[in-house]
């Protein structure tokens, strides 16, 4: 979990608010439609259990995500299932992200949140120019 420090009132507890995510535009002309939380199993295309799904329509993301993560995995995940989607949804996606694997985007996601922090729309737009998506 992030935090933040709070002037003379110490530390204060950053969480994540994922309303503030909504009907945002994200670099490469993305946006996320949904965010929805869920206590029913997900699974991956192939079968595999996971812990969110996204759709894409057009431009638009649509995420279910598995209610209950810790913070630091809810941040992870919405680095890793963006910067996903924006590679699958692209016509013509960065050269950074063309060979990546679930457990490349896995890899980035993690170092997106070690280096730019709990995941916000900035530090999404932060982590999306950083492997070459442009434009909003």
């Amino acid at each position: 979990m992030g935090s933040a420090r709070c002037g003379r009132f110490g530390w204060l507890k950053v969480v994540i608010n994922i309303n503030s995510f909504l009907n945002q535009r994200l670099a490469g002309a993305f946006s996320i439609a949904e965010i929805a939380l869920t206590d029913d199993p997900l699974a991956d295309a192939l079968g595999r259990e996971a812990v969110a799904q996204t759709r894409i329509l057009g431009r638009e993301l649509r995420l279910v995500i598995r209610s209950g993560l810790p913070e630091r995995e809810l941040s992870i995940t919405l680095y890793h299932e963006i910067l996903e989607a924006a590679t699958v949804a692209s016509s013509h996606p960065p050269q950074s992200v063309l060979g990546l694997n679930e457990a490349g985007f896995e890899a980035a996601a993690q170092r997106a949140h070690e280096t730019w922090g709990e995941a916000s729309v900035e530090n999404l737009n932060r982590m999306l120019q950083f492997h070459g998506f442009r434009g909003q």
